[in-house]
């Protein structure tokens, strides 16, 4: 079993950075690849980007390329999520997901979840 806790949500303004990050205790898998999602109210959870454990390659939504940044510290067993001239439209609840194997874009197939952690950016 894999536990993930996500934290560093909160408010920002336009234009702004935060930085989400997800701790990822219990069975920890070098094989694995681990996630962030994101829902917006009333909306779908969808792909934000992904990296692999083991190879450390990283894979983004076409649309947050360039804003976006996901990036991992082993020894921590934490992912993060560096976000960057942020949005009013990046508002939403950020999920950090993990599954066996190499990442993908569909939420369906992860494994394990976090609870979320809300992101509201303000004009």
């Amino acid at each position: 079993q894999v536990q993930l806790v996500e934290s560093g949500g909160g408010l920002v303004q336009a234009g702004g950075s935060l930085r989400l990050s997800c701790a990822a205790s219990g069975r920890t898998f070098s094989s694995g690849a681990m996630a962030w999602f994101r829902q917006r109210a009333g909306n779908d959870r969808v792909f934000v980007a992904s990296l692999s454990w083991s190879t450390g390659n990283t894979y983004y939504a076409d649309s947050l390329k360039g804003r976006f940044t996901i990036s991992r510290d082993n020894a921590k067993n934490t992912v993060y999520l560096q976000m960057n001239n942020m949005r009013r439209e990046d508002t939403a609840v950020y999920y950090c997901a993990a599954k066996i194997g190499q990442p993908v874009l569909f939420s369906s197939e992860y494994t394990y979840w976090g609870q979320g952690t809300q992101v509201t950016v303000s004009s």
